[in-house]
């Protein structure tokens, strides 16, 4: 997830640049900060930018005022964050980047992207140091865990409008946080706990659940990592041919991509193996593990945990995400068996497979839910101080089910009511799409710093500065798929849901313009 927007980014700028007043870069060595302290500043010449990480940054970056930190609000806390600010041409608002799964680096590679869009930038590790699928960090560390589920985001904000402050001589006008995934939760939270850091969220599939997904997770590993039941990824093109060729056409466009999977009923039944095993096939075990994968996790009175997955990409998507190279190597194993022995039980030798479901949600809802979930579904502080939510979700995604951005979506329209609702916050459903970019469908719209169908200032992130600026609300958004030269191969409008994208019944299937959004 960390590198997942690399050579993607697209400049991307909405309004006319504010020209930065002559500012003493030097100087923020100074700056006091409430809970912690400026540890490096410096004048960042423009061309090549390589991470503290060792990982070079797509393309070059424009000069800029470079000012890292590190807040300690508890004792045991020690949250890294950066602050990066354009020399000149700075757009006069602050685009705050996430983090993916459990976080542990700064977003340095969407921050460049920033900056070369106009925008003043800031990012954390939120706490600690570590790869995305590592929970280690958290074991027997209670304030690091809420540092990473809630506070680092928060003081990140807070430290970097006080930068820019100090670096411009005026504040940001508006403040934007752009993520994804585990930066998804983080938006939410923000919008939900701190309605005042930010003034535009974009929240990409958000992770939003922790402890009911990673619970559903665990009583899906219990069903699947049985060698028997394991399915072999060389067995997902299978699936997916047969899914296609009952669903694909349902919604009257043949192209290898399901507008609404909800729609297809496919019982991998039908895979049965009649002779002997192939990769053509599954056998009675291998059905049930599939069926299981589609509907989700469920507790012992077999209410559902968490949504499964969505049928029709199980190739590719499936492979690294779901399955893995062998039985319980799949990456949401990982992050299920990382959450619950470090942040959860504090017990390196908790096993999954001898785990109570219902007692493991139990005890995760009492040690964690506070801190990494973000669930509530009243938004009316965000919605009364004018703030604009959009979240997004690939209908492909192999690591959250999209089920679960509708849920919170409905839930927040039931809370609020659908006019209030509208005035504020817009979900899109992405046909095609994986987790939170890539897949068979058009998937580029914008989000995270990626081009958009139309060009520089136009995609997600751009409407949805000028929904916040202006009072004009979002619509209809477009969306490309770029082949391996970087044109376009497929465009496709994006429409609010619960409305659709429906084909014209003419013109070519790849043109977003043979389409029209409706209701389904």
């Amino acid at each position: 997830m960390r590198n997942m927007v690399a050579g993607l980014l697209a400049g991307v700028m909405v309004g006319a640049p504010v020209v930065a007043r002559a500012a003493d870069c030097a100087g923020l060595t100074n700056l006091k900060l409430p809970q912690g302290e400026i540890t490096m500043v410096a004048v960042t010449e423009a061309g090549r930018f390589v991470s503290p990480y060792g990982q070079p940054l797509h393309g070059e970056v424009p000069e800029f005022c470079r000012v890292a930190g590190v807040l300690r609000p508890t004792a045991d806390s020690n949250i890294k964050f950066e602050v990066w600010m354009p020399a000149s041409g700075w757009n006069g608002r602050l685009l705050g980047v996430g983090n993916g799964g459990f976080a542990g680096s700064i977003g340095y590679e969407q921050m460049g992207g920033a900056l070369k869009q106009g925008y003043a930038t800031a990012g954390t590790d939120t706490g600690h140091e570590g790869q995305a699928e590592d929970a280690s960090w958290a074991y027997k560390h209670p304030e690091k865990i809420a540092d990473f589920g809630w506070r680092g985001l928060h003081l990140t904000a807070v430290a970097a409008k006080a930068v820019i402050a100090a670096y411009y001589g005026d504040g940001a006008k508006k403040s934007y946080f752009d993520s994804c995934s585990d930066g998804g939760r983080e938006a939410l939270m923000e919008a939900q706990r701190f309605p005042g850091d930010y003034d535009g969220i974009l929240a990409g599939a958000p992770a939003n659940n922790w402890t009911r997904m990673l619970s559903s997770g665990l009583d899906i590993t219990k069903a699947v990592v049985d060698p028997e039941a394991y399915v072999s990824s060389m067995k997902l093109p299978a699936i997916t041919k047969t899914v296609l060729e009952q669903c694909d056409a349902q919604d009257g466009v043949k192209d290898g991509v399901l507008n609404d999977p909800r729609a297809c009923h496919f019982d991998p039944a039908v895979l049965l193996c009649k002779g002997g095993d192939s990769r053509e096939c599954l056998t009675e075990k291998q059905i049930s593990s599939v069926r299981k994968l589609y509907a989700g996790g469920v507790d012992a009175k077999g209410h559902s945990l968490f949504p499964g997955y969505m049928p029709g990409d199980e190739w590719t998507s499936w492979a690294t995400w779901v399955l893995g190279s062998s039985a319980g190597s799949g990456s949401g194993v990982l992050y299920m068996q990382n959450y619950f022995r470090y942040m959860v039980f504090d017990d390196p030798k908790w096993n999954p497979l001898t785990a109570d479901v219902d007692a493991a949600l139990q005890t995760a809802e009492a040690k964690t839910g506070k801190d990494v979930n973000a669930v509530n579904p009243d938004l009316g502080a965000f919605a009364a101080r004018g703030g604009k939510l959009v979240i997004y979700h690939g209908w492909d995604d192999p690591a959250i089910s999209p089920l679960n951005s509708i849920a919170y979506y409905e839930s927040v329209q039931k809370t609020m009511g659908g006019e209030k609702m509208a005035s504020f916050a817009r979900l899109y459903m992405v046909p095609g799409m994986e987790h939170c970019i890539g897949g068979p469908g058009a998937n580029l719209f914008g989000q995270l710093g990626a081009p958009s169908a139309k060009g520089p200032g136009t995609g997600a992130l751009a409407d949805l500065q000028e929904w916040v600026e202006t009072g004009k609300p979002i619509g209809e958004m477009i969306a490309v798929k770029l082949g391996t030269d970087n044109k376009p191969v497929m465009t496709r409008p994006l429409c609010p849901y619960p409305q659709v994208a429906k084909y014209k019944g003419g013109g070519d299937v790849k043109d977003a313009t043979s389409f029209a959004c409706g209701a389904e």
